[in-house]
């Protein structure tokens, strides 16, 4: 199992203001497409997490720490990795990076309940804890190598 995987995504001119700035909303977004990605590469479809284990991982919090201005048509590498797992919880920890420079722009982290399709609370199927259960809480990786 990897402990985290990087996504790479290309700044929508709609992602951005005025001044060809990600608008901040968009990290979040960011997050979703890395936290997708993570867990497709580690073997866990969402869509059939959904359908078939009436699985669903609902926010309950998130945090985002904006270090540089993500622009306009910039290469974004999103690093994700699980930093937490428990019964009915789970946590996602992101660090943005600029793609071509390494540089740091954005770090975050997201916290999910585990629910049933009537959003009570319920346990993670081993299956799936199985698949993230070498995660751990660590310190933020260097910079992607060019």
């Amino acid at each position: 199992m990897s402990e985290y995987f990087d996504t790479v995504v290309r700044v929508r001119y709609a992602e951005t203001d005025k001044m060809g700035v990600v608008y901040y909303g968009n990290y979040y977004v960011y997050f979703e497409v890395g936290r997708v990605e993570y867990m497709r590469h580690q073997g866990v479809d969402y869509k059939q997490m959904e359908m078939q284990d009436d699985c669903f991982i609902v926010v309950a919090e998130s945090n985002c720490r904006y270090r540089r201005p993500a622009r306009y048509d910039d290469l974004l590498r999103i690093r994700t990795r699980v930093t937490q797992i428990k019964r009915r919880t789970i946590r996602f920890g992101y660090e943005i990076f600029r793609d071509q420079s390494g540089e740091l722009l954005a770090t975050g982290e997201t916290g999910h309940v585990v629910c049933d399709g009537k959003g009570r609370p319920k346990t993670l199927p081993e299956k799936f804890r199985r698949l993230f259960a070498g995660a751990t809480i660590g310190e933020p990786s260097p910079p992607p190598m060019q």
